[in-house]
């Protein structure tokens, strides 16, 4: 009886190292990314395009900001000394769309006030155009990698069914890969980058508008310093 437990127990441990080891599969995000196919271009092309329009206006937009806390003070000083050019020197030194904004005041000086103003609000819109150049090209993106992303998935899908009918009654789950592989990828990869393009899109909206803002209370302090200047010549 024990020798027959025995040959039992032998056997079965026989049996279970006869059945094969399942073997891992694993993919690196390269070879993931390949399997989406022609598409995964498209959205690397349009994610290059993303990280340069956005690295290059914030670049832009942080310098717009930089602008000493003396600034008004010092201008205030030279045009109460009614030295224009050395006023104008300061502007040109910090070229920044904020000093070019002052500058345009300063060059506009001894006409009226509302000729100052209007002069400067024009060229402020200018320089917010400027600064804003650009940001629709990463709205697009934002919209439309998930769009492209979805198109993948479609694309995917379809490639799967056609597998499906042409292999009749020999339905293989191998023959599903490519086409969910197609759909899956291209899916994650477009919904990636819409995502940090969008972002991104609404980060350097917020710092434009901020800067805005900025020039404004810049320019109202500025069109005091005038107003105290004439009411100081009228004196």
């Amino acid at each position: 009886m024990l020798t027959s437990l025995l040959q039992i127990a032998g056997d079965a441990g026989a049996s279970v190292e006869a059945i094969p080891q399942q073997e891992v599969v694993s993919y690196s995000l390269l070879e993931m990314a390949a399997k989406g196919g022609w598409l995964m271009l498209v959205l690397l092309a349009l994610s290059i395009i993303a990280i340069y329009v956005f690295g290059k206006k914030w670049w832009m937009i942080r310098k717009a900001g930089i602008i000493d806390k003396n600034f008004l003070k010092d201008i205030h000083a030279f045009l109460h000394e009614n030295k224009i050019k050395s006023a104008t020197e300061l502007c040109q030194k910090y070229d920044t769309p904020i000093t070019r904004v002052i500058e345009k005041g300063i060059g506009r000086k001894d006409r009226p006030v509302q000729d100052i103003q209007m002069a400067m609000e024009n060229t402020a819109n200018v320089e917010i155009s400027v600064l804003e150049k650009g940001l629709p090209m990463l709205a697009t993106i934002a919209g439309g990698a998930p769009m492209i992303g979805f198109l993948g998935t479609v694309m995917g899908m379809i490639q799967a069914f056609f597998n499906m009918a042409n292999a009749g009654n020999n339905i293989d789950i191998t023959l599903l890969s490519g086409g969910i592989y197609t759909a899956m990828v291209t899916t994650v990869g477009g919904l990636i980058v819409g995502i940090l393009a969008y972002f991104g899109y609404n980060f350097l909206t917020s710092r434009i508008s901020d800067l805005t803002s900025t020039i404004e209370s810049t320019t109202m302090e500025f069109m005091d310093i005038i107003n105290e200047d004439i009411a100081g010549n009228r004196q």
